[in-house]
């Protein structure tokens, strides 16, 4: 998922660069939904993965 956010970012610089502002706008949020999600999904697997088992 941060490797999608990673791509995303790219893509929104080289298009950014290139003067293209709609798609930089768009695959920056994008690039920020994913990195947030990823950031969640983490967690959350970092905390279920410190449970004792059942």
């Amino acid at each position: 998922m941060i490797g999608w956010a990673v791509t995303f970012l790219v893509i929104a610089i080289i298009a950014a660069l290139l003067g293209f502002s709609g798609i930089a706008g768009t695959a920056v949020n994008i690039a920020w939904i994913l990195f947030v999600v990823g950031l969640i999904l983490a967690l959350v697997f970092f905390l279920m993965g410190r449970r004792p088992p059942i």
